[in-house]
């Protein structure tokens, strides 16, 4: 989602800053492009850091004394989330 985004504003930012030739006195349009345009190079990087950070995994291991029969059990538990594209 965040790497669409990125992507949206930089191309609203371009558009505004290199193919509209409307002078307005109250706004710059050219001004507002770039900002636009850093705006989704520092949207798109920071989509690209989350989506590899996503990739994660746990390991679970516990100890315990059976007090019935006296012996050591070991529990491993092990998950995931590693997506698949």
């Amino acid at each position: 989602m965040s790497i669409g985004a990125g992507v949206v504003l930089f191309v609203i930012g371009a558009i505004l800053a290199f193919a509209v030739n409307v002078e307005l006195e109250w706004v710059n349009l050219d001004l507002i492009g770039y900002i636009l345009m850093g705006a989704g190079v520092l949207v798109f990087i920071i989509g690209l850091v989350l989506l590899m950070r996503k990739r994660s995994s746990e390991t679970v291991t516990r100890t315990a004394v059976d007090p019935a029969a006296n012996e050591r059990i070991t529990r491993r538990s092990t998950s995931s989330t590693d997506d698949t594209i």
